[in-house]
């Protein structure tokens, strides 16, 4: 069939963590691949009580439509949480509710960029953004990073020496894929730079509540004075990924345009999904809820960064990350992660290779691992059986 697609969909592909995924949901596997919370932790039981609540109480406006910005009293709540996590002056009307923030990550794409337009990012970089931004054809340059994030220096040369540059993408606390956070300094030397060359920021916070150690630091949006930091938040890894809904913040001029492309995307966020977690927040604490999380997450990440520490060979390196989900791991340069990730699949286990995550390739001597999702003792044995091809690898490769 002589079907004429798209000019974009030339550079669009399946995510390798989607098609991953696919193949670690055997029981048997023991999957480090996605960024999955927790299942047993969902608040299952009081959801049940919820969702008869917002039923019984106002099951007609749950089931109708509702504005494109959102459920306004969800909006209220998001916008008081924000302002007591380091954040002043923020209100409903600064927030749209999203299906998710990676929705927010669509808009963002669509919002701001042309064919040809170009994207700073972190190296390595989120793959489910540059997968998002891909649709609207930009050129991809990574600023270097090192153990503390994105290096300033190299942000501002690429900034002096790059044409056509539209905006600059990310995550600051526990980024994916390497759960590394920026320091003070770096945030309010970032924001010194985006205030001086006034260039749009996608700031992606989906992590930032789920700090086990170290002091909390404030968001670039709260360091933000001209209006130019666009903040995605989310419920999906501090309550419940299935409800998809997350939220962006914005400055009016920005917001707006947010609002015009969700009209034409899916004109609103679920109404019943919104009042049910505007209720949970109502009837409970989402707080504790979030506590309860990273009680568990603290010692699943502990005994994964211990084993690691036991079992790895010499010449592998990981990051050691204060909140979040992942773990960055680089092994010797001459080894392929993606190469080696067959044999891990063969021993039933599995992880994300580091490639996919260079928006222009290379470095595939890295793969990025995932704490929250499996129970210790899964933990301790899926680290053994990597431990294990790496050893054999290196091995090989040393009689080689």
């Amino acid at each position: 069939m002589a079907i004429k697609f798209a000019k974009r969909m030339d550079g669009l592909k399946g995510s390798e963590i989607r098609e991953l995924l696919k193949l670690t949901e055997r029981p048997e596997v023991i999957s480090f691949a996605g960024g999955m919370p927790a299942p047993e932790l969902f608040p299952v039981e009081e959801m049940k009580k919820i969702s008869v609540a917002v039923l019984e109480e106002g099951g007609r406006q749950a089931l109708q439509y509702t504005t494109t910005e959102g459920f306004a009293p969800l909006r209220e709540k998001i916008a008081e949480r924000m302002n007591t996590k380091n954040m002043t002056n923020i209100t409903k009307d600064d927030i749209l509710v999203t299906s998710g923030s990676q929705q927010g990550l669509d808009f963002a794409g669509k919002v701001f960029l042309d064919e040809g337009d170009v994207v700073l990012c972190e190296s390595p970089s989120y793959l489910g953004a540059l997968n998002a931004f891909k649709a609207y054809c930009p050129k991809f340059v990574d600023v270097p990073t090192d153990d503390e994030g994105m290096i300033m220096e190299e942000l501002e040369k690429i900034i002096q020496t790059t044409d056509r540059i539209k905006m600059i993408y990310v995550i600051p606390d526990f980024q994916n894929p390497t759960g590394r956070t920026w320091p003070m300094e770096r945030r309010k030397k970032f924001m010194e730079i985006i205030n001086k060359y006034e260039i749009p920021v996608i700031e992606d916070n989906p992590y930032g509540e789920l700090r086990f150690e170290g002091e909390s630091l404030p968001s670039l949006k709260s360091l933000d004075e001209k209006g130019l930091v666009i903040f995605l938040g989310t419920f999906s890894k501090i309550f419940c990924p299935g409800y998809r809904l997350g939220w962006t913040c914005a400055a009016p001029e920005i917001l707006s345009k947010f609002v015009f492309v969700k009209q034409g995307s899916d004109l609103q966020a679920s109404t019943i999904s919104q009042m049910e977690v505007s209720k949970f927040m109502d009837v409970y604490n989402l707080d504790e809820h979030v506590e309860k999380i990273k009680s568990v997450y603290v010692k699943r990440r502990d005994v994964m960064l211990k084993t690691m520490e036991e079992e790895f060979p010499e010449g592998v390196k990981f990051t050691h990350p204060e909140g979040g989900l992942f773990t960055w791991v680089e092994i010797p340069s001459h080894l392929n992660a993606k190469e080696l990730m067959p044999k891990c699949i063969e021993k039933n286990v599995a992880y994300v290779a580091g490639g996919a995550f260079f928006p222009n390739g290379g470095r595939e001597n890295t793969f990025r691992l995932n704490y929250s999702n499996m129970p210790e003792e899964k933990i301790v044995e899926g680290i053994k059986k990597i431990a294990e091809v790496l050893k054999e690898a290196i091995g090989e490769t040393a009689k080689a």
